[in-house]
């Protein structure tokens, strides 16, 4: 008898285990526990009854029902009476239920399902489990929503869900707090965990001045495990249809990729003769728009691989037309800590060029090896002629170590590059760039370092182009340079005795550099390699840091540098020395102020900015800035101010606000304050509940206006359409 109830209760325990799939003998839990008021057998019919408040719990769930039957020569269970099956976070409710072990199929009477893993509920008068992860249901309900009046769900006559794929509704609604707001003859919706083919939500808008209703429906294919696909159709009544695909894969354990590619045959008719020349256009016939990208990764073996980050698109104004969205918009991710980082630019209208480049690189412990290709499209001019290109470029770098055993410290900056262009100077180029440096303590307040760095440098080239006069140039150029570094460092320790911030660590270092390097005649050469000025200077920085020790409620100790400031300033003892006769300026010898700032007291608060500051004429020269303040709500406030003199002035401004728990509201603001103009105004308001989120956005810039309602419902995906219109399904 105890050896039959104990596999009574192991083959009971398997009822929907895991994705309430049943299982056989052979995956009987190790360890069963049971609690019940009665248990008995009968042996002419193999049947095994327990009743009264039943609890069977076994590893990663458990199952309470007032009565429980098992027939052991049909491998049929019958549950009854306040069912519930809770495997690992996925749950079961029902009146009642009957089950087949061994083929995995069952019926459950007024039952409740629910998913953890895409926060799936399925309510039905009789849930089928049909084996593997298939569900049928009659009048059954579908959503993502807590509690027992969902703000949504899907109803029907006819339900079948097959988790990690689709579930479809037959003779049904879309409900929203029980009121029927249309009627489904038949729908497909998605109830994935994981990848699978078909078609994603689609994507609606309206741009009133470039692009007019605006439609895309991309379709996912699952290739394989190590492969994957997205096919974009889309739809711009102003301009025809675009259609684009990405395939994402991975060739072996090593190299992985993501490749991309769109075209559209351009209905649009423009006439643009505005400011710029490089802008000007007139199109009066179609015109074939194109674009592609690969980024592409492979590791030989340690320290040593392949990398490519190839963009090409067919004309300077692909960015300015569809700057309202765009593939690679849509994809952008700034970092890169991860394999499909997805793009590594922001495709937007304001993109000046687009740089791609092949690089392999090997690395060793002190020395690094990097053979690039780079092509550069330029924006802001009518032709690429004059643009230069690299390729190749092979660059041999040594990072600073000991000579030998000797105290004297070697450092090495090396290339050979082919530079390229169809109109003026392109040739090859040849540097070396060694540098010793001996590193002196004086007690132990400073330090000292003199440096000596001798540069080589060859080049040949020719001119390519109809410009008269202009002579191949060919020749060398020797140089050294001379240099010194004094700094010390002083630091102090406040006791704070705070609750968090026990202690505050002080560090202010002070540093002097001198730099000569003597006047080397350079009239000879090409414009692709930059002109080393005579120098004879000493700059002057100083650096204050403050570090803050935290203290966690665990007693844990971390650190947090939350202050760093530092300026510096270039005295030019050349000029200083220069002997002004009456028609040559004054001297000037003091150079900009630079500064630096990084202020990151607590979590929610930072502050990154860099100025430059002429002394001479009291004016600020650069000034880029950018402050970031939170809460715990998720309030949020950006800013950004960037100034060069005569020649950029722009104001940034993105804000997020929690009105209630329910809505949020957001402004985003780009201004040129140079040009007097609103370069992009977007307002919006976000309505959010635990299932569901409605976000309606308007955008005003100088050449479109764009409504946007966007419809999502958490766990299934997004639908969107233009404001004040039903969303499409």
């Amino acid at each position: 008898m105890k050896k039959g109830c104990i596999l009574f209760f192991m083959l009971m325990s398997l009822l929907l285990y895991g994705d309430f799939s049943f299982a056989s003998e052979r995956d009987l839990p190790e360890r069963v526990d049971i609690e019940a008021d009665s248990l008995t057998y009968e042996s002419d019919t193999e049947t095994y009854r327990a009743s009264g408040n039943v609890i069977i719990t076994f590893d990663g769930g458990h199952i309470k029902a007032d009565d429980v039957i098992l027939n052991r020569m049909t491998n049929d269970v019958t549950a009854e009476g306040h069912v519930f099956i809770k495997s690992g976070k996925d749950v079961l409710e029902g009146e009642r239920a009957r089950f087949n072990i061994a083929d995995e199929t069952g019926i459950i009477s007024d039952g409740k399902v629910f998913f953890d893993r895409n926060h799936l509920y399925l309510r039905g008068e009789t849930i089928e489990k049909r084996g593997g992860a298939t569900y049928f249901l009659k009048d059954g309900q579908a959503t993502t929503c807590d509690g027992k009046n969902p703000d949504w769900m899907f109803t029907g006559k006819e339900l079948e869900v097959t988790i990690d794929g689709y579930g479809t509704v037959k003779q049904g609604t879309f409900q929203v707090k029980g009121i029927p707001l249309l009627y489904m003859p038949y729908l497909i919706f998605p109830a994935k965990t994981t990848r699978q083919t078909g078609l994603l939500f689609p994507r609606i808008a309206y741009s009133r001045d470039k692009l007019g209703w605006d439609l895309g429906i991309p379709f996912y294919w699952a290739i394989s495990e190590n492969a994957d696909a997205t096919f974009y159709q889309r739809y711009m009544d102003k301009r025809g249809f675009q259609e684009g695909v990405e395939l994402r894969y991975i060739i072996g354990k090593d190299s992985y990729g993501t490749l991309y590619g769109d075209y559209l045959n351009d209905s649009i008719e423009v006439s643009d003769f505005g400011e710029y020349d490089f802008l000007r256009r007139d199109w009066k016939e179609s015109h074939k728009r194109w674009s592609y990208y690969l980024d592409h990764e492979t590791t030989f073996k340690s320290g040593l691989y392949l990398k490519t980050d190839i963009k090409r698109v067919s004309d300077r104004w692909y960015f300015r037309d569809f700057d309202s969205y765009n593939y690679y918009m849509a994809n952008y991710e700034g970092s890169d800590t991860q394999k499909f980082n997805e793009v590594s630019f922001d495709g937007d209208g304001s993109l000046a060029s687009l740089n791609s480049t092949v690089r392999l690189v090997k690395n060793w412990s002190l020395f690094n090896a990097t053979a690039l290709m780079e092509y550069t499209d330029n924006f802001q001019s009518c032709s690429n002629d004059e643009t230069l290109q690299r390729y190749p470029q092979i660059t041999f770098t040594g990072m600073k170590q000991p000579v030998l055993d000797s105290p004297l410290d070697f450092e090495l900056e090396s290339s050979y590059g082919y530079y390229y262009r169809t109109t003026g100077y392109r040739g090859h180029l040849l540097d070396a760039y060694p540098v010793f440096s001996l590193p002196l303590r004086l007690d132990d307040y400073l330090e000292f370092t003199p440096s000596l760095g001798l540069r080589e440098t060859k080049w040949r080239s020719l001119y390519s182009g109809d410009a008269a006069g202009e002579e191949d140039k060919n020749g060398s150029r020797e140089m050294y340079n001379i240099g010194a570094t004094l700094s010390s460092e002083a630091h102090r320790v406040f006791d704070v005795g705070g609750q968090i911030v026990d202690k505050i660590r002080h560090g202010i270092r002070p540093e002097l550099e001198y730099t000569y390097i003597p006047n080397v005649d350079q009239d000879d050469i090409p414009d692709f390699l930059s002109e080393v000025e005579e120098t004879n200077s000493l700059t002057c920085s100083l650096t204050n840091i403050l570090i803050a020790r935290l203290k966690n409620g665990d007693g844990a100790v971390t650190y947090r540098e939350f202050l760093k400031l530092k300026l510096s300033q270039t005295y030019n003892i050349r000029e200083a020395r220069r002997n002004p006769d009456g028609s040559s300026k004054a001297r000037r010898p003091f150079g900009d102020i630079d500064a630096e700032l990084e202020f990151a007291p607590f979590q929610y608060f930072s502050l990154d900015a860099d100025a430059k500051f002429d002394v001479n004429s009291g004016e600020w020269k650069e000034i880029n800035s950018r402050f970031d303040i939170s809460d715990w709500r998720a309030d949020s406030l950006t800013a950004e101010y960037r100034y060069t003199q005569d020649s950029v002035e722009e104001i940034n401004l993105s804000l997020r606000g929690r009105a209630t728990k329910a809505i949020d509201l957001m402004y985003i603001l780009r201004k040129d304050q140079l040009g007097n103009k609103t370069l992009e105004a977007t307002y919006a308001v976000n309505y959010h509940k635990q299932c569901w989120s409605a976000e309606l956005s308007y955008s005003d810039s100088p050449d479109d206006r764009r409504f946007m309602l966007i419809f999502s419902l958490y766990g299934l995906g997004k639908v969107g359409g233009l404001a004040g219109e039903l969303p499409g399904w």
